[in-house]
């Protein structure tokens, strides 16, 4: 069977709960940012994806999508903080103990739209992978340690940073985006709860580029566990320092 003509690849920032936002994006087979936006029920993420990308080639999602362990953490999650620890980019311990974990609200999203989760596996339509953002932007950006956009009282010049990363991604086109620009007008000057109401929807470019870039330039990612056990899909563990960010490598 031919491939389709256009390919499409997601990233969700799925919230683990109905009620928090789920940030969707989605690029096109040259990278290039297609739509970002939001959402929260599992029926608007569903009406999303059908109106940008019903068919997609590759789903990032920054969310567990396999948790077989009742306690503890994932031995992906151990081994991605032994990647990413002294960056400062651990991971949140996954178990079914947590109900948010019981079953994974990824794994009924992949489910629903009949995605394989597998990242061995990819024979079927569309492949579902576990991504971690801030992992992702450490290794490829070769970042000394991980951008502080998510929590504090000043967060503007995290996200600004963090911009500036994403935009020196030829493939993301970033400045032909009339909602990039939206966005970058918000974190260039942020009125009250501007950064909160878009952070998730700018994990999702990165989600996003990561799908892309797992079937265009799968050198640049490895799998930290595997689908029996859990998985999280990132840049092999970095060859340079931490330390303070004083630069962005393009």
């Amino acid at each position: 069977m031919p491939p389709p003509r256009f390919r499409h690849y997601v990233g969700i920032d799925l919230a683990w709960g109905s009620r928090n936002r789920t940030g969707l994006a989605v690029v096109d087979d040259t990278g290039r940012l297609v739509a970002s936006g939001s959402a929260r029920s599992d029926e608007d993420i569903d009406t999303w994806l059908a109106g940008y990308a019903p068919e997609p080639a590759v789903v990032g999602v920054d969310a567990p999508l396999v948790v077989p362990n009742e306690t503890g953490q994932r031995r992906a999650e151990w081994l991605v903080g032994q990647a990413y620890g002294r960056f400062a980019a651990g991971t949140y311990p996954s178990n079914r103990s947590n109900p948010l974990f019981d079953p994974p609200r990824g794994a009924v999203l992949a489910e629903r739209h009949d995605w394989t989760c597998d990242p061995d596996d990819r024979s079927g339509p569309t492949q579902c992978l576990e991504v971690y953002p801030h992992a992702a932007l450490i290794g490829l950006f070769e970042l000394p340690e991980r951008i502080l956009y998510k929590k504090g009282t000043n967060r503007q010049p995290g996200f600004a940073l963090l911009a500036q990363c994403l935009e020196s991604v030829p493939e993301l086109a970033l400045t032909e985006s009339a909602r990039w620009a939206e966005m970058r007008a918000m974190i260039d000057e942020p009125r009250p709860g501007d950064l909160t109401r878009i952070e998730d929807e700018i994990d999702a470019v990165v989600c996003a580029h990561v799908a892309w870039l797992w079937h265009h330039r799968p050198q640049a990612l490895q799998v930290y566990g595997t689908f029996a056990d859990g998985y999280v899909v990132a840049p092999p563990p970095p060859t340079h320092a931490p330390g303070p960010i004083t630069r962005v490598r393009r």
